[in-house]
């Protein structure tokens, strides 16, 4: 195992799941007929992780694509294990399970041992999980929150809105990539959607992402699509799409039920979005070039994702991300934790600029 592939998943394994020797390592994974994950960050995390003297057992999950509950056997194994690893698509569909809270189960989002081994997997879990708490702050105290893209996104609020508690999801993820979903009910104005719609991972669906020719203009009032422009065709697509799936999980179409942008610069997806969009939607997000909406669907993440590629995100008047560039420096505490994590800040100093654009710095539904 070379030096970085090791230090991504020690990241993992001590740092995030905070094993020792002795442990127990549940270790989910999907079938080896699955394309999903790449099984070289399977073999990288067992082989790691017997090294370092703990116990690890492995368990194959099948792909669920309307979603489901873990089973009480499937919990039971869970239980016994220190901690449950999902290198699964089942993980990231329980995130937001509340009998998961007790569990705390792990999901990656890095893919494969490239990630696992790039800046994504090695930067301190910790120290991201410092810089999403300082941004969930800067956040809830925002009284002017205002989004704009260089499509024509512009798309504003008088603050998040956050519950008393942050609701925040029951799996702990890894690495740590976004902030705490914004509420967008209190958001209007319009959001510009290019190259395709795609899901969120809730639920896999077909065909879970329909192409667009040209941009889309969504225009929200107090967090609901009120309409949609552009051309006839793109148009009438992306309505067939909207219909098609809310018809199929009878749930409220037109409503954005929150948003939130990638945090972690090190986030490097360098395959074209149209060569597997599920993967692209599960894996591209935490990579600060990108803010994603949750719609359709009164809940979180809702069923259809609308993608914002180079946001730039204004806190009280004050540019925090910048045409996909996110300035920590300005965010309260950040440049402590930056000068204790020095690997963290290279990171920022050298972030990927991969999110599965074409070479034109699109995003795109199609092959080129």
């Amino acid at each position: 195992m070379n030096t970085d592939l090791q230090k991504g998943a020690d990241n993992l394994l001590l740092t995030c799941a905070g094993l020792v020797p002795g442990d127990r390592l549940l270790v989910l994974h999907e079938g080896a007929e699955e394309t999903y994950y790449h099984n070289d960050i399977l073999d990288a995390v067992l082989d790691r992780a017997r090294t370092l003297g703990i116990e690890v057992a492995t368990q194959e999950v099948p792909v669920s694509p309307d979603g489901a509950v873990p089973d009480e056997t499937l919990v039971t194994q869970m239980k016994a294990a220190t901690r449950s690893l999902f290198l699964a698509r089942f993980g990231d569909q329980i995130r937001f399970n509340a009998d998961m809270a007790g569990i705390c189960p792990i999901m990656s989002y890095a893919l494969d041992a490239g990630m696992l081994a790039s800046g994504f997997g090695q930067g301190h879990y910790h120290g991201f999980v410092a810089i999403k708490n300082a941004v969930n702050r800067m956040v809830a105290r925002a009284e002017d929150i205002h989004v704009t893209c260089p499509l024509g996104t512009d798309f504003r609020g008088d603050g998040a809105k956050f519950p008393t508690q942050i609701s925040d999801v029951a799996v702990t993820r890894f690495p740590m990539s976004v902030f705490a979903p914004v509420p967008a009910g209190n958001f209007s104005g319009q959001v510009v959607q290019h190259g395709f719609l795609v899901g969120t991972g809730s639920r896999f669906y077909e065909p879970y992402a329909c192409a667009l020719e040209t941009p889309v203009t969504f225009t929200v009032h107090q967090g609901r699509i009120t309409a949609l422009d552009g051309d006839d065709s793109d148009v009438s697509t992306a309505r067939q799409h909207y219909d098609r799936v809310s018809a199929r999980y009878g749930i409220d179409p037109w409503v954005i039920h929150s948003w939130h942008a990638g945090i972690h610069p090190g986030c490097n997806y360098r395959r074209p979005v149209a060569e597997n969009f599920a993967r692209w939607s599960g894996a591209a997000f935490g990579n600060p070039r990108l803010l994603h909406f949750h719609t359709c669907g009164s809940y979180a993440p809702g069923e259809i994702s609308l993608n914002v590629l180079d946001p730039t995100i204004c806190l009280d008047g004050v540019a925090v991300w910048n045409g996909g560039r996110f300035d920590a420096n300005l965010v309260t505490g950040v440049p402590d934790i930056l000068n204790k994590h020095p690997d963290i800040a290279r990171i920022f100093d050298e972030p990927s600029r991969n999110v599965g654009q074409c070479p034109e710095e699109t995003l795109s539904g199609t092959w080129a």
